[in-house]
């Protein structure tokens, strides 16, 4: 008896999720309903690919060279429908977008309800990682990815570009004193990123003539952590535009040493793998992002 489609997608989400609990959300069906099919594949391959404990679930020898052969097969069967589906010129079919947890709340959420009412036929999927991801091994359709890129075999399609400023809250200044040159900076509490530390290069000019590094007095792995404590008057912090127009048109967040600030712009983009003409589901998405980043503050 041959596998089945159903079959192959129930174990390739176990596996990117890793839980059967999680997989069976994913795909809207039961737990058992989930079990049962890794259980009939299994039975109807001869062999085990997942070993299981209370624990942790892991993939055999066996697995992981069916694992590379089912995606292989489940990306061909959505490749088919995307062909489909752009010949009808109908956007349809799930269509999964990651990005940075700041991007994701202050960029696509507001976007979301009028895409959805757009095109009704897509189901969206979001997802946040502060790293960059194997956008084949996560079935991610499309990432969003801030700054400079690395050569890649990915398709990028630029978006557009946010600016960045140094902040604080007034709280925060009123407490501790407004700093007049980037030297008094050493003498504030200084919010930045635990990595990459590349993160840490703020738009001020250094001695050397470059910009200026900072080692932070305080250090997290996501900006809207670093958004919430400069809200709550902690630290001062560089951050994107995109992440803080609002704050900054409320004077929730105001500009610490706007005459020095050099200009720098982060160039934002849409990575994609597919080698084939863009699926209409992509197209639809990008489009409506470029559209809407395009008429943005933050991009002027």
């Amino acid at each position: 008896m041959k596998t089945t489609l159903d079959e192959m997608q129930a174990f390739i989400a176990v596996i990117d999720t890793g839980s059967i609990t999680a997989a069976a959300e994913q795909l809207g069906q039961t737990t058992s309903g989930v079990s049962r099919a890794l259980g009939r594949l299994e039975e109807k391959l001869g062999t085990t690919l997942l070993t299981r404990t209370t624990r942790r679930l892991q993939l055999t020898a066996e697995g992981e060279s069916f694992l590379a052969q089912a995606r292989a097969i489940v990306a061909s069967v959505d490749a088919a429908e995307e062909q489909i589906a752009a010949r009808r010129g109908t956007p349809s079919g799930r269509l999964r977008v990651d990005a940075a947890m700041p991007f994701v709340l202050h960029v696509i959420a507001p976007l979301v309800a009028e895409y959805c009412s757009r095109y009704p036929q897509v189901a969206l999927e979001l997802n946040s990682s502060e790293r960059y991801i194997d956008l084949l091994e996560r079935r991610t359709d499309i990432a969003i990815r801030i700054g400079p890129l690395a050569d890649s075999t990915l398709h990028a399609r630029p978006l557009g570009h946010s600016r960045l400023r140094v902040l604080a809250s007034p709280a925060y200044l009123q407490q501790h004193g407004t700093p007049k040159t980037v030297a008094q900076l050493q003498a504030h509490a200084l919010l930045g990123f635990n990595e990459p530390d590349s993160l840490n290069t703020w738009p001020l000019p250094d001695a050397d003539g470059g910009l200026l590094h900072v080692r932070p007095s305080l250090a997290v792995n996501s900006g809207e952590i670093l958004h919430r404590l400069a809200l709550e008057g902690v630290g001062i912090v560089c951050l994107s535009d995109f992440l803080t127009e609002q704050d900054r048109a409320q004077g929730s967040l105001v500009q610490v040493l706007p005459k020095q600030t050099v200009e720098v712009r982060q160039p934002i983009h849409a990575v994609y793998y597919r080698n084939t003409a863009v699926s209409a589901r992509i197209r639809s998405f990008l489009d409506y992002l470029g559209e809407a980043m395009a008429k943005a503050a933050y991009t002027q």
